[in-house]
């Protein structure tokens, strides 16, 4: 089979790795890719935005399967575009895509639906905002409606600094809305909880730990993510069933109802507080970076995987784990999440060994005359599975020593937690 994989970070590079481990498949194609995915698929540069100009490049390369990694194209209606086209597509339509689009349009679904969150308010004006803001106490979460790309989040200490986030958004700070969500800040463990859902059933499809915060300690603005670890040893059978039958299963029957049913890779974002789950998002494909530290651990085909939720036979599927721990590392440009250094030379990275414990997968990056560049903020994400975590780690700071790259930085303590507290 030839598949296209949509996208350009280091979750799709990763899940080009996984894909490329399957006999089933004969070319992988990236659009638009990065110096990472290049070395194992046929990158096509193309704005994902422009429909027209993906089919093109799919038609021309006689693709059976598309695989879309990144939230943007799902929102704005690939699956529906596709479809039409009668070309196979995996991931969620655009009124399912609002589960991450929306974050009014997720709230509000839980609210309907008794599905335990935060407690919360939905304004498109500032005075209704302020006046919910000055009666709530401190901390409070705002949140731009739409899509932010993992900054338009913002825990606010004092009502001052509520409103004044409150206004940057409703006076347009991020393209996607002039809409807000003001919720309260819920005090417990952040736990990202993976499933894959076809028609008739679903499959939990690994769980992992995200340290947002760009500071080491948890401090600083919001990312999209400064590494990741899995499996979070939070997570247990019995908290796992409370996952299940609280939130996930409300959430697809919900669909179901509204006459859309979900069907692709469903991320909850979890606050776990006295083993109790509350929603804090949906994301509606694989997170970056936890889709890193879930490919590597992953034993089963990803092409099996995917091609059972398309075919509807989850229920008949095994899905198998290495139940050894897996760590990555994100390394950034300078700056990031603010303005940030770009296209600087990154060196050394073709002396480092790629394994199957031990992967560097690229995401914003570019190659040019065989020389790797940055290209975002996010840059690289050194991935490392190893007998626990604390090994882990150092494995993929040793790693990070070896590259070449002045104008980059990182977190160096990625596990803290559980690391500290020797649970891992």
């Amino acid at each position: 089979m030839n598949l296209a994989v949509i996208g350009s970070g280091g979750r799709e590079h990763s899940i080009c790795y996984k894909l490329k481990q399957s006999s089933k498949i004969k070319n992988i194609i990236c659009i638009p890719g990065n110096a990472g995915t290049r070395k194992i698929a046929k990158n096509i540069e193309a704005d994902i935005s422009n429909f027209k100009s993906v089919y093109k490049i799919i038609k021309k390369n006689n693709i059976d399967l598309v695989i879309i990694g990144p939230e943007q194209p799902l929102v704005d209606g690939i699956v529906d575009y596709l479809d039409e086209k009668n070309i196979k597509v995996f991931g969620p339509n655009k009124f399912a895509s609002q589960l991450e689009g929306s974050k009014a349009f997720m709230k509000n679904l839980c609210k309907k639906n008794n599905i335990p969150t935060a407690k919360f308010g939905v304004f498109d004006n500032f005075e209704d905002a302020s006046n919910f803001i000055k009666k709530n106490e401190m901390p409070l979460v705002i949140k731009a409606d739409g899509l932010a790309a993992g900054k338009g989040v913002v825990i606010c200490a004092s009502v001052n600094e509520a409103l004044k986030s409150a206004k940057e958004v409703l006076s347009g700070k991020f393209k996607s809305s002039k809409k807000l969500v003001v919720e309260e800040f819920l005090q417990g463990e952040e736990l990202s909880y993976f499933i894959i859902v076809d028609d008739t059933s679903y499959h939990f499809f690994g769980a992992a730990q995200d340290h947002k915060r760009v500071g080491e300690g948890d401090v600083g603005p919001n990312t999209g993510g400064m590494g990741a670890y899995s499996p979070p040893p939070l997570l247990n059978n019995q908290l796992e069933e409370k996952i299940k039958k609280k939130i996930i299963e409300p959430t697809l029957s919900a669909m179901k109802k509204l006459g859309y049913p979900y069907k692709g890779f469903l991320y909850a974002g979890l606050m776990i507080k006295k083993n109790e789950p509350y929603l804090i998002e949906y994301n509606i494909r694989m997170g970056d970076p936890e889709c890193q530290v879930l490919m590597m651990r992953l034993k089963t085909d990803l092409f099996k995987v995917i091609n059972s939720a398309i075919n509807n036979e989850l229920d008949n599927l095994k899905i198998e784990w290495n139940k050894e721990s897996c760590i990555t590392i994100v390394l950034c440009s300078k700056g990031y999440p603010a303005n940030y250094i770009n296209n600087s030379e990154i060196k050394n990275l073709s002396s480092i060994i790629n394994d199957n414990n031990n992967q560097i997968f690229h995401a914003g990056t570019y190659e040019k005359n065989n020389r790797i560049f940055s290209n975002g903020g996010r840059v690289l994400n050194v991935t490392t599975l190893s007998k626990n975590l604390t090994d882990a780690r150092e494995k993929s700071l040793i790693t990070l020593k070896k590259i070449n790259w002045n104008d980059g930085f990182f977190r160096k303590d990625i596990g803290w937690k559980v690391i500290e507290n020797k649970k891992i």
